[in-house]
């Protein structure tokens, strides 16, 4: 009785294209929001070690998941829109087993070193509740000193940062595949750059990347560089992440865009629906995050029941802005500029020429291993922002 369309994996198995977003869930709400969506008809639910909440995630998997327990959904045209001339609905009961629910989880920074990660992984499976995972991520591409502090920072306040080779964790990523724990592993707010680098020493190849993508950030040449490779992608804040604490009074808001809310009108269909629907007719699987029991049901019903025309997903792809709602590490990066800017006045100073064309080369290479996707980096960095977006 599921909705979903599939995505199809390197492995051969299926990934629903609209998932259950856990981000920035508040304990207390999360429990509730992946029971609603389980008896919705998600059949993927995407978490992390790092969002602090997979304790509830494990309590609605270990109510809802087994063979004695029934999930009924129910799939109504009310979801759609208001004033439909015809209402209808109809009841979907299924015993819902744990194979059934496709569950990602994602390694966070602090756990790089190849001995942590399978401690980090079995961690995530016991508060998941869990035997395996059918996907997990790789973070981030940069780590972050070890030790129990996930956010590790020096007296100033600036994040520590641990030079240890992604490729590393890669391999004992690979571990986890082969002991059964995980289903599938894959990359988080990893560049095209350091996909590839990943790729020259794979054995298992990664299935997914994780990056944010919504109309504003289209990810068009991410897209076509992880399609050539066999990956699939998967874009987080789908919806533009409105509910970021450090937004921005001007910032653009996606979901009053007009050319979406032409199609909204013309569809019968909420914005979200339209977005959603864009992204999976372009093969993206989508994790729209929400704990509001309307917003979960209509995030993923009558998403596969229209089809837009490819004038009007060029349409909605050409709103693209390069626009990152999440970035990565901003203090990182006002470090960066201030040295770049004292480099520049040294230049000025003493009339150095050459000594610009050689500067800092690990700088650039720290900047590009942060500043996740590709070379948009510095496009819209909002240098006001702080720490918070980094959990992502």
């Amino acid at each position: 009785g599921s909705m979903s369309d599939f995505a199809v994996l390197n492995t051969g198995r299926k990934m629903p294209l609209v998932g259950l977003g856990t981000w920035k869930s508040e304990p207390g709400k999360v429990k509730q929001a992946v029971i609603w969506a389980l008896q919705s008809g998600y059949r993927h639910i995407d978490c992390a070690a790092i969002y602090a909440n997979e304790p509830e995630v494990g309590e609605a998997f270990q109510e809802i998941l087994g063979p004695d327990k029934v999930v009924c959904t129910t799939v109504s045209n009310k979801t759609a829109l208001y004033k439909l001339p015809l209402l209808w609905s109809e009841v979907f009961c299924e015993a819902l087993r744990r194979e059934d629910v496709f569950v990602t989880s994602k390694l966070w920074n602090t756990q790089h070193y190849a001995e942590d990660v399978e401690p980090a992984l079995l961690k995530t499976l016991k508060d998941l509740k869990l035997e395996y995972l059918d996907l997990y991520l790789i973070h981030w591409p940069h780590a972050f000193q070890r030790g129990d502090n996930p956010f590790p920072k020096n007296e100033g306040g600036t994040i520590l940062y641990d030079n240890i080779d992604y490729k590393v964790t890669w391999a004992a990523m690979e571990k986890l595949v082969e002991k059964g724990l995980v289903r599938a592993i894959g990359l988080s707010n990893f560049n095209s750059r350091q996909i590839d680098d990943i790729l020259s020493v794979a054995n298992i190849k990664p299935t997914v990347l994780q990056v944010e993508g919504h109309p504003y950030l289209a990810q068009v040449e991410l897209l076509a560089h992880c399609r050539d490779r066999g990956i699939v992608m998967t874009a987080y804040s789908p919806l533009g992440s409105p509910d970021r604490a450090w937004k921005r009074p001007d910032e653009p808001i996606l979901l009053e865009e007009p050319v979406i809310a032409a199609l909204a009108k013309k569809y019968n269909k909420s914005p979200a629906q339209i977005i959603i629907r864009w992204q999976t007719q372009r093969g993206v699987v989508t994790i729209p995050k929400s704990v509001t029991e309307s917003r979960i049901k209509e995030n993923i019903q009558v998403i596969f029941d229209f089809t837009l025309t490819p004038e009007e997903m060029n349409s909605v792809t050409e709103l693209n802005k390069g626009w990152r709602y999440i970035v990565p590490t901003i203090t990182l990066l006002n470090r960066h500029l201030k040295e770049v800017a004292k480099i520049k006045e040294t230049k000025l100073r003493k009339g150095w020429d050459q000594k610009m064309t050689n500067v800092a080369p690990d700088d650039d290479q720290k900047m590009t291993r942060v500043g996740a996707q590709d070379d948009q980096c510095g496009s819209n960095v909002r240098p006001g922002g702080d720490q918070d977006g980094t959990a992502r």
